[in-house]
């Protein structure tokens, strides 16, 4: 491993729980806010040459973190890698950017395309590895450009070079979203906004709202013996709601949501999944794969 110090916006041993929509898990080896491509490009140099591994961490919204922490870098964009500009019908959103903060600037701009962002808790960079959808609409759709960086620098693509398929890309790990640029369509601001209004309410109505977790903790199965039931119904069925091991539980609510009531470690996150998957395994004879992403060491049993 090469001797060079790290740029001397790299902190060591920094938490990375409050990064996290559930506030679990342990620090990262290095931690750094790049608020530019060159502070960027500084950071992946330096862990190119460091030998070190490097991970984005954005909104944490669909994030479980090891409790024994993250080795390597761990990035997180932020100032000009997290701002939007707006020339319509045309809008430049940093990879940074929240997806709701998104949609409501195209609405107030009366750009119309992105509304489905409003209930997705992530990030611009994150919906493109993702290829994020929701309610219908799909990122792919708006997309013109995205500007992608590596160690060796920033270079643009278009959306047919990014291998999407459904709620995936072919972006490599170490290739991090820098910027989107996306053509929308323009309408009446008022009708936008009424459309964010309408599919907040629905998430608000059937999600549960003011608690720590990580959103949806299954995917939806295809299995024919759930009998179309999503994730959330079969762990409802199978008694699930409530069931908690140490500090994290089930959601009362929706039982696809695991919360962290106040001492949750990710690895009671885990046993509560485990829990989960056990129920619904043995009264369905279906076998339900995470929708949470994993930074670390995070092992489900089953696997």
């Amino acid at each position: 491993m090469s001797g060079a110090s790290p740029p001397p916006i790299v902190t060591a041993n920094s938490a990375l729980a409050r990064l996290t929509t559930v506030r679990t898990g342990g620090a990262a080896e290095f931690f750094a806010r790049a608020g530019s491509d060159a502070e960027l490009l500084e950071l992946l140099a330096w862990a190119e040459a460091a030998e070190q591994p490097v991970s984005v961490v954005g909104s944490g919204s669909n994030l479980l973190i090891a409790d024994a922490g993250v080795r390597g870098l761990v990035v997180k964009l932020d100032r000009e890698l997290a701002a939007i500009a707006v020339d319509a019908p045309r809008v430049v959103a940093g990879g940074g950017v929240r997806l709701p903060a998104l949609a409501a600037r195209a609405a107030r701009a009366g750009l119309s395309g992105i509304e489905f962002g409003v209930n997705i808790p992530g990030t611009v960079g994150g919906a493109v590895r993702m290829n994020a959808n929701a309610y219908g609409g799909e990122l792919e759709r708006a997309l013109e450009w995205v500007e992608i960086a590596t160690a060796a620098g920033v270079e643009r693509r278009s959306p047919s070079q990014l291998g999407f398929a459904y709620r995936r890309s072919g972006l490599a790990a170490g290739e991090i979203v820098t910027r989107a640029g996306l053509l929308l369509e323009g309408a009446d601001p008022q009708d936008v906004r009424a459309t964010l209004a309408a599919m907040r309410a629905r998430r608000h109505e059937a999600q549960p709202q003011g608690i720590r977790t990580f959103g949806s903790t299954f995917k939806n199965p295809e299995d024919p013996r759930a009998g179309g039931r999503s994730a959330g119904l079969l762990l409802s069925e199978a008694g699930c709601n409530g069931v908690a091991v140490g500090g994290a539980r089930f959601a009362p609510k929706h039982a696809n949501f695991i919360e962290n009531t106040g001492t949750a470690s990710t690895a009671d996150v885990v046993a509560v999944m485990a829990e989960g998957r056990r129920r619904v395994l043995e009264r369905f004879g279906v076998e339900l794969e995470p929708e949470v992403h994993t930074l670390g060491d995070v092992r489900f049993p089953w696997l």
